[in-house]
């Protein structure tokens, strides 16, 4: 065992809790992203908490969290399992996304400075960086981050805000029915945004974006897998 997962399993102090809850529930989310972790497998309480050795109620927490951002779903009796996302589900996620994401370029436009366009000149360079790693997942999290950040210039919290979660599923949906090494959209993509924006050109960066997101979704391939039963020792191997 190494020192990493031995960590996770040593009985810890309230603030190395906190820590230590937080590197779980990344590890599961990371699972659930990089495909370890299948749509619909079933995420028994018990075996969770064997195989990081904190209580249920520590896991049943984490899953909570892990089902308000919709990458895992609660059951009655049932308990939770991943999240497997519909082809319906997908285009409805992307259809929210062209309505909202799309109508805040002109607002980000308008907001746009030199130093917002620099963080997300960095922002894409490590996504891209990522995917040339072969690091799908944080690849994935790296571009849902960055429209995330957009959102977030326009200066409407509350869409912003909702942004945030219909990309928290949008990268799900890429995980399971995207292809590996791929993010469905020119590597470029990002930073040709960035420059409509900086010249101000809110009509151009909303078409843009339109264009960007429609060619995320034609590239998924929707098929969907029977449920299976995930070997949690093995996938984190603590």
């Amino acid at each position: 065992m190494s020192d990493a997962q031995a960590a996770l399993k040593r009985r810890p102090s309230e603030k190395e809790g906190d820590e230590r809850h937080e590197a779980i529930y990344r590890a599961v989310s990371d699972a659930i992203v990089e495909q370890r972790l299948k749509p619909g497998a079933r995420l028994r309480e018990d075996a969770l908490a064997e195989v990081f050795g904190i209580s249920r109620t520590g896991i049943r927490k984490i899953l909570q969290r892990l089902a308000l951002e919709q990458l895992v779903t609660l059951t009655p009796r049932r308990g939770a399992s991943v999240t497997r996302p519909t082809a319906e589900e997908a285009k409805d996620v992307f259809d929210a996304r062209q309505l909202i994401e799309c109508g805040l370029m002109p607002d980000v436009a308008r907001r746009m400075n030199t130093a917002a366009a620099a963080e997300l000149r960095e922002m894409a360079r490590q996504e891209r960086q990522a995917l040339r790693s072969g690091q799908q997942s944080v690849a994935i999290r790296l571009s849902a981050d960055f429209h995330v950040r957009l959102a977030q210039l326009s200066g409407n919290a509350t869409l912003a805000e909702f942004v945030e979660r219909l990309c928290s599923r949008s990268s799900l949906i890429l995980a399971v029915y995207g292809h590996r090494g791929h993010l469905g959209c020119e590597s470029h993509d990002h930073d040709d945004l960035i420059g409509y924006l900086e010249t101000g050109n809110g009509e151009r960066a909303k078409a843009f974006m339109s264009r960007h997101l429609k060619a995320i979704e034609a590239s998924l391939s929707m098929v969907e897998e029977e449920e299976n039963v995930p070997d949690l020792q093995q996938i984190f191997g603590v």
